[in-house]
């Protein structure tokens, strides 16, 4: 799969997403992190049942799940292959990410939070390539150039110019 798009490729990427009418992504930015916050509340809702032996919070767990199908519905149109599942977990992961962040950033771990960021944000921007489809399935081949050195765009590059939750 290929995450590296040329500089000069960027305004062919744009042209296709306006055409996708996926042109405003600030709602479906905000809708992806409430997804990632779904996902957590059915986590914690399946732990508190078993911890509590409270079968109560699994019904809770399966109504948030349904809010979750439902939110992820508006994010994931097409269910290509594994697609719908892989966002799924690509947003669970950068949601984890995020939270072991966190913590490191308040026990002043700095460099390790920065590192736990920075891997939350390529998680998030390969789901953002899966979403706007942009990922091609063509394989890297060994030897091939570092994208950073190279003038290409990476999708993380993508995600900063596109998914921009301040542009109203």
């Amino acid at each position: 799969m290929n995450l590296d798009y040329k500089k000069e490729d960027f305004e062919k990427i744009i042209a296709r997403i306006r055409d996708q009418k996926g042109a405003d992504l600030s709602m479906a930015e905000d809708l992806s992190i409430a997804v990632m916050n779904l996902i957590s509340l059915e986590e914690h809702f399946f732990f508190t049942g078993e911890k509590t032996g409270n079968s109560d919070y699994f019904e809770t767990s399966k109504e948030v799940r349904q809010i979750r199908k439902g939110a992820m519905e508006k994010l994931v149109d097409h269910h290509e292959g594994e697609t719908w599942c892989s966002t799924k977990h690509l947003l669970a992961g950068t949601m984890r990410l995020i939270e072991v962040a966190n913590r490191l950033q308040a026990e002043d771990k700095k460099d390790e939070a920065k590192e736990m960021y920075d891997r939350a944000y390529k998680l998030y921007s390969i789901f953002w390539a899966l979403r706007l489809k942009l990922i091609s399935v063509e394989k890297k081949k060994d030897g091939d150039h570092d994208a950073k050195n190279s003038g290409d765009w990476s999708v993380e590059d993508i995600t900063n110019k596109l998914a921009d939750c301040c542009s109203e």
